[in-house]
């Protein structure tokens, strides 16, 4: 019955129905074909799953991202970036995938890092000397950053499907996250010198300070949403909340780049955004509760158990897995399901769940632009009028450079636990 379900749920995938629309549809056939249990039970499953207080982050941190967004918070990061590294060797290059991971830091959205970025660094970039292929790929690729850098929805998904901390994943994205970015700029670094990239203009000291004045406001975010959770002034839920009323404020009333009417379409967008969101979370939930009432997470156990007879290689059938999921399903959808089956096996071979965790992460940030389905691909095609078929084929080694820092984020814990392990030490 298990290969069933999978069946029907790869040849919806193949007929590009919805993920959501795929996950509940496969789940509904199998009820309806192969079981006595009455298919109503989809509806109360779907609403379970996103009865959850801790999913309330998400709207909140969604909303946020969209208002900072448009209310001029990337010109002023990426400005100030590209005046601390835009005159070193691939320094463009740098500017990128650090505006990536301050983007992250405050938005958590991959999608509208890519909108961000692409339209503001593409054309700067080409006319700089670097190659549309190479450009396009370092931004996709770098985007994904944000699914790691904390605020994470994935995250968020991840501590409610298993009680893990939501605190204590946030806190050990940072590490993680920088590795990750740091992977792409190393990367970056020999591309511009095997191109002999020319070096661009440094900024003056006064540039320098007058665009970090411009991004202040910016670039407290993150410190307001770790030091109000871990001040114990508040939850992750009422952390979001929080930045997002300083979002408004800082948009509309210091920058002032955000009017009334612009902020009521941004709380629209912002609700389409979030009905997405939940919708395969909650396809995503059934899904992964037919899975339980299949046996399927004792089952896998026992298979891993068999087959992998260590950590490394326990570790090493996950991220596979995990990796081959990540070509067909979002982040969100692969943490409701995965988790669950995942972490009994893992917690057995001595590996904690905040850091299987932020692996899941990883791996989800890697599926944002691998093909077929990435999401990030579908995102820069639209914004750059570049075909698919072009985009997949400059996307690969940025890939296979995300796999050696999902191998050191793997198999280096402390990497992932240092910052969790110093605040919550017993």
């Amino acid at each position: 019955m298990t290969s069933i379900l999978f069946f029907f749920l790869f040849i919806m995938l193949a007929l590009n129905l919805p993920v959501f629309m795929a996950l509940i549809v496969s789940t509904a056939t199998v009820l309806t074909c192969f079981t006595s249990i009455t298919p109503g039970i989809i509806l109360q499953r779907m609403f379970a799953g996103i009865d959850k207080f801790s999913l309330m982050a998400v709207p909140f941190f969604i909303f946020a991202a969209n208002v900072m967004n448009q209310g001029g918070l990337a010109p002023r990061i990426l400005d100030f970036t590209n005046a601390l590294v835009g005159h070193k060797r691939g320094g463009l290059a740098y500017t990128v995938v650090l505006t990536c991971m301050f983007l992250g830091a405050v938005s958590g959205s991959s999608p509208a890092t890519v909108v961000a970025i692409c339209s503001l660094m593409l054309p700067v970039m080409e006319q700089s000397g670097y190659s549309r292929g190479f450009s396009v790929g370092l931004i996709m690729a770098a985007s994904s950053v944000a699914v790691i850098i904390p605020p994470s929805i994935g995250m968020i998904v991840y501590g409610t499907v298993t009680g893990t901390s939501i605190g204590e994943l946030f806190l050990a994205g940072f590490f993680p996250g920088i590795i990750y970015g740091t992977a792409f700029m190393l990367y970056s670094a020999y591309y511009t010198r095997k191109h002999n990239v020319p070096l661009r203009p440094q900024a003056t000291s006064e540039h320098r300070w007058n665009s970090f004045k411009s991004s202040g406001w910016a670039l407290i975010i993150p410190i307001l949403i770790i030091g109000s959770i871990y001040g114990g002034f508040c939850t992750p839920t009422e952390s979001a909340g929080i930045v997002s009323v300083y979002a408004i404020f800082v948009s509309c009333f210091i920058y002032r780049e955000l009017s009334f009417k612009e902020l009521v379409n941004v709380a629209y967008e912002s609700a389409i955004g979030t009905a997405q969101v939940m919708i395969i979370l909650a396809g995503a939930s059934v899904f992964s509760w037919l899975l339980t009432r299949l046996q399927i997470p004792a089952t896998l156990a026992k298979v891993l158990n068999s087959v992998a007879q260590s950590q490394i290689m326990v570790l090493l059938v996950i991220n596979i897995i995990l990796l081959i999921s990540g070509m067909f399903l979002d982040p969100a959808s692969i943490q409701t399901i995965m988790s669950p089956l995942f972490l009994p096996s893992a917690v057995q071979f001595g590996v904690h769940p905040v850091h299987l965790g932020i692996i899941m992460v990883v791996n989800g940030a890697i599926g944002m632009f691998t093909p077929p389905f990435g999401l990030n691909l579908f995102v820069a095609a639209g914004v750059t009028k570049i075909s698919l078929s072009e985009l997949m084929k400059d996307v690969w080694i940025w890939i296979l450079i995300s796999f050696i820092a999902l191998f050191l984020i793997t198999y280096i814990p402390q990497i992932s636990m240092v910052l969790p392990d110093l605040l919550f030490k017993k």
